[in-house]
């Protein structure tokens, strides 16, 4: 392949990549327009403003954690073969 069809070959990726980009965007800006109904709401603990979620300092609840594997260590409680 010359250098020539070379270039010639990613132009025209350029310009399907152009296409492409133009069409998200305005695909985009139709689901933002369309997008006016309520929200969902989010987890509990979740504030709504700016999309900033609190983490308590809390700690976890241990029972969470019994039945869990650590990677690559094994199951809690067996010694490593």
């Amino acid at each position: 392949m010359s250098l020539q069809d070379e270039l010639t070959a990613v132009q025209h990726c350029l310009d399907d990549l152009v296409r492409t980009v133009g069409r998200l965007e305005r695909s985009l800006a139709q689901l933002r327009a369309a997008d006016t109904g309520p929200q969902p709401p989010g987890p509990a603990g979740t504030d709504p403003v700016d999309g900033v979620i609190t983490i308590t300092e809390a700690p976890y609840d241990a029972s969470l954690w019994t039945d869990s594997d650590d990677e690559g260590l094994g199951v809690r409680g067996r010694h490593a073969p």
